[in-house]
């Protein structure tokens, strides 16, 4: 059992918990609790450690009981609270290795997340397009890092099914090259309802505070909006993204059948 604050896996813990850098240079991430550990397992993806306590349920047990391959250990209760990313442990916690999905050869849905920083609408936004059938989420520069514990929770999963991808301008313009680019604004373009979304494209979901960067301004080709005939000024990021996506694949579903 491990009862040291100083437990060379406590260490890697907080510091994945707190910093982009660590997450990057030790190539993992964390998992907090049974359901996204089980979502991990069922994906295969690559486990380094799990630690748990006492309080872990009865489905834990049984879930880490039926892992042959893969470190597990007990810790300390007080110890587990206090590097959890959560109010109140769940009683589990995993160091996971950050395994790329990779990206199919001819995609024709792609979905680029420019400036969102809210970890909550990231993570949303990552499990609609997982529901939806997005080939692949990129994430420009200024967009929250989608392996934060926070967006890993509001994703439920997500993260185990689509390819996310960060990547620079340049990279992106290559990735895009014979998509149509389509750029959702609060105002102007086409109606979302009226654009042709059936044939391959890229949708940018522009950030909650400053919308679209320049860059993503100069990438898109034309132009969507949600109308909105109430008093709000504008659509949370994650709620206008949920509506194009599906617009998406509504008009596609109704070219197939």
């Amino acid at each position: 059992m491990i009862t040291s604050p100083q437990n060379p896996k406590l260490k890697l813990i907080r510091a994945l918990q707190g910093r982009v850098k660590a997450r990057r240079k030790e190539k993992a991430f964390l998992v907090e609790g049974v359901r996204l550990l089980e979502e991990a397992i069922d994906a295969k993806w690559d486990i380094r450690f799990i630690l748990y306590d006492h309080s872990l349920s009865e489905r834990g047990k049984k879930l880490i009981n039926s892992l042959d391959d893969v470190e597990v250990e007990e810790i300390d209760s007080t110890l587990i609270n206090s590097i959890s990313d959560t109010e109140n442990s769940q009683g589990i916690i995993a160091v996971l290795n950050d395994s790329q999905i990779s990206i199919p050869d001819s995609p024709d849905f792609l979905l680029i997340l420019d400036q969102i920083r809210d970890p909550g609408n990231l993570g949303t936004l990552l499990r609609t397009a997982a529901a939806a059938g997005v080939d692949a989420v990129i994430l420009p520069p200024k967009t929250t890092n989608a392996f934060a514990p926070k967006v890993l929770r509001a994703g439920m999963g997500a993260h185990f099914h689509l390819p996310i991808i960060s990547a620079d301008w340049d990279e992106i313009k290559d990735r895009v090259r014979g998509l149509t680019v389509l750029l959702a604004e609060m105002e102007g373009g086409v109606n979302y309802t009226e654009a042709s979304l059936k044939d391959a494209c890229a949708l940018i979901i522009g950030g909650e505070a400053e919308g679209a960067s320049e860059s993503a301004r100069e990438l898109a080709q034309t132009s969507i909006h949600i109308p909105m005939p109430g008093e709000m000024e504008s659509l949370n990021a994650a709620v206008a993204g949920v509506i194009l996506i599906f617009e998406v694949v509504r008009q596609r579903s109704r070219r197939i059948r």
